[in-house]
């Protein structure tokens, strides 16, 4: 399939995350690779949806797998009558032009120090800010995410747009990943 901004319509097991994190009682999908593929992208993607006919505005992650997996917050879940283990329809879109990302704080603050890295940033295309911000943001220890934000202001400093050598969709680094599904191995 083409990518395009076509409409998509699936429908999926809500799945509970093994480890949750501290945004409490969320579900998660992992889209069909055939609706994945109509996606303009690999990486990160906004899409505009519905849930069981229920509006939401939400950013796929890549699932290192060359498809796309949805967190679905306590809100959507309480606004749709939804929980884990239910099917649910999903209808999705990719949104016409990409939000722009909040930029991380520890990030920010070596752009206001760099201007030069400031100046080429803000020159660059809200999908290359969604890749660089994602490339330090998916460092897993604190001093290799430091190390990526010198490293960034050091690359945008000299004029490059891009954050080079970075699979966004983590396929062939095996960066990225969906969660576990806490029930995946009971019967």
């Amino acid at each position: 399939m083409t990518p395009g901004n076509t409409k998509s319509r699936f429908t999926a097991k809500l799945l509970r995350p093994e480890q949750p994190d501290n945004d409490g009682a969320w579900a998660f999908v992992v889209l069909p690779k055939a609706v994945s593929a109509t996606l303009p992208r690999r990486g990160r993607t906004t899409i505009m949806g519905s849930l069981n006919g229920h509006p939401f505005q939400a950013t796929l992650e890549p699932d290192g797998e060359q498809s796309h997996w949805l967190k679905i917050s306590p809100a959507l879940l309480a606004a749709t009558g939804t929980n884990y283990g239910e099917i649910a329809t999903f209808e999705i879109s990719p949104v016409e032009q990409e939000p722009e990302p909040a930029i991380p704080p520890d990030l920010q603050a070596a752009l206001d120090a760099a201007p030069a890295a400031r100046a080429v940033w803000a020159q660059t295309t809200t999908i290359a800010r969604v890749d660089w911000i994602h490339w330090v943001t998916s460092a897993k220890q604190a001093k290799t995410r430091a190390q990526r934000i010198a490293n960034a202001c050091e690359m945008l400093a000299s004029g490059k747009r891009r954050v080079c050598c970075f699979d966004p969709s983590g396929y062939y680094s095996k960066a990225f990943c969906a969660p576990r599904d806490a029930d995946q191995d009971k019967p």
